[in-house]
């Protein structure tokens, strides 16, 4: 393996995405540290503040301490109030990563983004299209591929209710920033932290992109392996397009349209809580679906990020104050 950097870089040296962390504020340990700090923030501290926040409201509003537990508690059943929780939750991932990007680098948040440094929103927007165009093509692979006996591809519409209102509004107005909250940290942060770790290449990018999609998947708790490899398939998509784009807008794009089309399904034939609590799959075939579903993104938001002339690199160590990573 590679050392370990411990030299100063050269002046000249023009990071990729997963090499930020390098170019802030010195030692491996705060990259490391780092990612602790934000699954400890994400796993005990954000959910404790804001379940608090929203168990006081419905306690406000009225209900009962049983009821208000109920209504947040998705395990047992997912309530709009409940998928609200989950969304804010994971959203408030953003400004946990820029706030110890800025506090262990010395980075500015916006180097979160892409190294631009900003959120790109013109190769969002066209990501978002590109998106669809490769759901479409799962959409013709998943309809010559076998399926369990007695399976049927879609269940009986629902009927359109006020809890169904309710479920719309949380996903369109939340769901966005729930999706890019888990690229800011998977893709975001984790990506550098792990591409950071070592000098060579070679090596740096693979750990920046197995590392944070093995986490990923993980992060999703128990599940069988189809459902693993779904995810962790989606994962190692993601964190290639980090690197050869230089940003998140294509991860985001692509998270975004999964989970706007898998809860509004469940809102049209299914059941919302087995959707965001799903840990088993129908059958091996997704796994095809979903590689053709990222494959055909993955060649697709490459070569529209050519076309565009997006930058893959950050301006170099010894530039202008301006435009340094470190410093701006």
């Amino acid at each position: 393996m590679p050392p370990l950097r411990t030299q100063p870089l050269d002046p000249g040296f023009r990071p990729l995405y997963h090499q930020l962390h390098r170019v802030g504020r010195p030692g491996i340990w705060r990259s490391l540290l780092g990612i602790l700090t934000i699954a400890a923030m994400m796993m005990l501290v954000v959910p404790a503040v804001a379940g608090l926040v929203m168990f006081a409201v419905l306690m406000a509003s009225g209900q009962s301490v049983d009821q208000a537990t109920a209504t947040l508690d998705i395990t047992r059943e997912v309530t709009p109030m409940g998928l609200a929780l989950v969304n804010v939750v994971i959203a408030l991932a953003i400004p946990v990563v820029w706030l110890v990007t800025w506090l262990f680098h010395r980075l500015k948040p916006r180097w979160i983004s892409s190294v631009a440094p900003r959120l790109r929103w013109g190769y969002l927007l066209a990501c978002v299209g590109l998106s669809i165009v490769a759901l479409l093509a799962s959409f013709g692979v998943a309809l010559l591929l076998p399926t369990t006996p007695g399976e049927a591809p879609l269940g009986e519409i629902n009927q359109f209710t006020d809890r169904t209102r309710a479920f719309l509004l949380v996903i369109v107005l939340l769901t966005p920033l729930q999706a890019a909250g888990e690229e800011y940290v998977f893709r975001g942060y984790f990506t550098q932290a792990f591409g950071s770790l070592v000098a060579g290449e070679a090596v740096s990018k693979a750990l920046a992109v197995l590392c944070p999609a093995l986490l990923f998947a993980l992060a999703h708790g128990a599940q069988d392996v189809p459902v693993f490899l779904d995810r962790f398939a989606f994962g190692v998509v993601a964190g290639i397009l980090v690197l050869v784009t230089g940003g998140l807008e294509a991860g985001i794009a692509m998270h975004v349209l999964n989970n706007f089309f898998a809860f509004g399904l469940a809102l049209a034939f299914g059941d919302m809580t087995e959707t965001l609590n799903a840990t088993v799959a129908s059958n091996w075939w997704m796994i095809l679906t979903t590689l053709t579903q990222s494959l055909v993104y993955l060649g697709l938001a490459v070569l529209v990020a050519r076309a565009m002339g997006l930058v893959d690199r950050g301006p170099a160590v010894g530039s202008v104050l301006e435009t340094s990573p470190a410093r701006v």
